[in-house]
């Protein structure tokens, strides 16, 4: 699946990974972990830390699929409101998933702390409401937050015109977020496992899947068969081949990141992510060279010739929008670019196994805005199951939460 347009940021900034040895012979190990993504690397570091045997495999190169494209906004919030979350599946599970994330950020850290020279860096968040009309909601999010725990403050217009330089009805600013290069990020992780003995291998790709309540084996293109006690399917959106069902929608959104700019001009947003309660929602970063990033302006384009030829038009579109909101900051992207993500139906991931394959089978699908947060919490996640222990989300991030 061609999963991006254009001139990924983190790609450029970084360059393309070194190669990863192909496999030459018939492997067999706890865990088999299939994609080399920002999700497959915090899967595989996750299980390798708690001595698991791990195998990872990538089709292409090493994080240059929709992790190379991720603007890389680390976030609690989840594209679904905690109070519309509520209503579907109540307040406890709601909030459980709302903590959930806020305690990823923290586990972000964390590995961030090992792992060098990724980019992390805490910011604040603000989420500002584009629409008089949408106040309301946003205060009954905003308390929601509050009720259980959660960092945010209320900040009305005058706040907001203080704070940012832009005018806004109202906004929740939120004091847990981060940001991060998630290519950097997938680079060195798997970097780290391989100089610890996990066995890394691009260019592999597998044609075969099959299980039974005991184990799955894969066969390669290269011909060699990876036998496993677990496989974890962390390939992102191109998950879905492996399933007859579907269980979400692909999308593309698009971004472009400035040349680098004064300080100065960039003081309200330097450490604070910005985005708006409009759907399809704008939002912004900075890197820590002093550009803006900027992106949003998704659609339901999943036709790459298509998204590749908007590219350009949405990059305009959006550095408008920016420019209505901060005129004094110029407009013109350096890098521009989109990719593919999915969505699923009430903003929340996928893992764990799924009845068409059986226990020995698991998906990783991190799917939604947050999807790097999303994968932290994965990672634990999955490792209880394949210890056979309990973990709080193991139901409402399984296959069987609708059931």
């Amino acid at each position: 699946m061609d999963l991006k347009s254009g001139y990924p940021f983190w790609a450029i900034r970084n360059g393309l990974a070194a190669p990863r040895p192909p496999i030459d012979r018939d492997l067999d190990v706890d865990v088999a972990v299939v994609g080399g993504g920002i999700t497959g690397a915090l899967i595989a570091d996750e299980l390798a830390a708690h001595g698991h045997e791990v195998v990872v495999l990538e089709k292409g190169d090493v994080g240059w699929g929709s992790t190379s494209a991720s603007t890389a906004l680390l976030q609690y919030e989840i594209d679904t409101h905690l109070v519309d979350l509520a209503k579907k599946y109540g307040e406890a599970n709601a909030a459980k998933a709302y903590l959930a994330c806020v305690a990823a950020i923290e586990t972000l850290a964390d590995i961030a702390g090992r792992v060098p020279d990724v980019a992390f860096r805490r910011s604040t968040s603000l989420y500002y409401a584009s629409r008089k009309r949408h106040v309301r909601g946003l205060r009954e999010e905003f308390d929601a937050r509050l009720r259980h725990g959660i960092d945010v403050e209320w900040l009305d217009t005058a706040a907001v015109e203080a704070a940012y330089g832009f005018q806004s009805h109202a906004a929740i600013l939120s004091h847990q977020a981060a940001q991060v290069d998630p290519y950097r990020m997938a680079q060195q992780l798997l970097s780290g496992l391989a100089r610890r003995g996990t066995a890394v291998h691009d260019h592999e790709e597998i044609v075969d899947l099959q299980a039974t309540s005991r184990r799955a084996t894969l066969r390669t293109a290269s011909g060699f068969r990876v036998r496993a006690g677990h496989v974890v399917l962390a390939c992102g959106y191109e998950n879905e081949r492996w399933l007859k069902q579907r269980v979400a929608q692909n999308r593309s959104s698009y971004a472009f990141v400035t040349d680098p700019l004064p300080p100065d001009l960039l003081r309200p947003l330097a450490h604070s992510l910005v985005w708006e309660t409009a759907r399809p929602y704008l939002y912004l970063r900075t890197t820590p060279d002093h550009r803006l990033l900027v992106g949003g302006e998704d659609d339901t384009v999943d036709i790459p010739a298509r998204r590749d030829a908007r590219v350009m038009s949405k990059a305009r579109k959006l550095g408008r929008k920016v420019e209505a909101l901060f005129p004094h900051l110029p407009m013109r992207p350096a890098f521009a670019w989109a990719g593919t993500f999915a969505e699923t139906r009430d903003g929340l991931p996928w893992f764990g196994a799924h009845a068409q394959w059986g226990p020995r089978v698991l998906f990783a699908m991190a799917y939604g805005g947050n999807g790097i947060t999303y994968s932290a919490i994965g990672a634990g996640l999955l490792r209880a199951t394949i210890e056979r222990r309990a973990h709080p989300l193991k139901r409402l991030f399984s296959f069987e939460r609708d059931a």
